[in-house]
């Protein structure tokens, strides 16, 4: 991942922040969110907004380890709304300015642990500033690039679900197969699934018992559970084992 790539991500970061921010002063932090059941928008930002302050802290103290968060304040209204500007624009320095070299943890493959975390935060800010626009109450989303989509899914597949603890497994070992109809050259993956955490390989690599397409940009929301599918072929059954065990558990 080049400077360049970097760069990239962290203008993600604060234009996708900047989003989510006005999305929620649009909706109210009483508003329900739709993407995350049993979730206001209050608890979108306090949960973004630590995730903010948490990610910043590895960089900034040089932590080595993983580490909780802290706290989320107690306060309601526009102070929260100003809460969550506070702590993404810190973010957005920090990362800015922090020396490409540093040494600091991370929990998925990168190449190096700033690459990670403008990364992940890039992605983590998306879907979030899509669970505070579906509290609008039917306004459309902001739109998402296809390259970074395309990044997301791969983060997504490559990264947190090739992870011991992935919860989509299988009895009978099964391939599903997700393909992005809408990039240059079409881009798909294989993920085998078993006993075991799913193996993921780039391309159309094994025949597929399961296949589930489209947009990247739609694809992307679809498999962190923000939107239905755009295309299931084959046994529908995996497209719902994957809506039940793929939630992603932090750490």
């Amino acid at each position: 991942m080049t400077t360049m790539e970097i760069s990239a991500h962290i203008q993600v970061v604060d234009e996708e922040g900047q989003l989510l921010a006005r999305a929620a002063e649009e909706a109210g932090t009483d508003a329900k969110v739709p993407t995350c059941p049993g979730w206001q928008v209050r608890d979108l930002l306090r949960h973004t907004g630590m995730v903010h302050r948490w990610a910043a802290a590895f960089i900034t103290e040089r932590r080595t380890s993983y580490q909780l968060g802290g706290e989320a304040p107690d306060i309601e209204g526009d102070a929260l709304i100003g809460w969550f500007r506070q702590g993404h624009a810190a973010l957005v320095e920090t990362l800015t300015g922090a020396p490409l070299d540093v040494e600091c943890w991370a929990f998925l493959p990168a190449p190096s642990p700033l690459a990670f975390w403008a990364r992940r935060q890039a992605h983590e800010t998306t879907v979030h500033r899509l669970d505070a626009e579906s509290a609008r109450g039917g306004a459309p989303f902001s739109p998402i690039g296809t390259a970074f989509a395309l990044d997301g899914i791969e983060e997504l597949l490559c990264g947190f679900h090739a992870r011991s603890r992935s919860q989509v497994r299988s009895d009978v070992p099964r391939v599903l197969r997700v393909r992005a109809t809408d990039a240059a050259e079409e881009e798909s993956w294989t993920v085998r699934l078993s006993e075991g955490p799913p193996v993921t390989e780039r391309g159309s690599t094994a025949p597929a018992d399961c296949e589930v397409s489209g947009p990247a940009a739609r694809l992307y929301p679809a498999l962190w559970n923000r939107l239905p599918f755009p295309e299931v072929t084959g046994d529908r059954s995996l497209a719902a084992l994957w809506r039940e065990k793929s939630a992603i558990v932090m750490g």
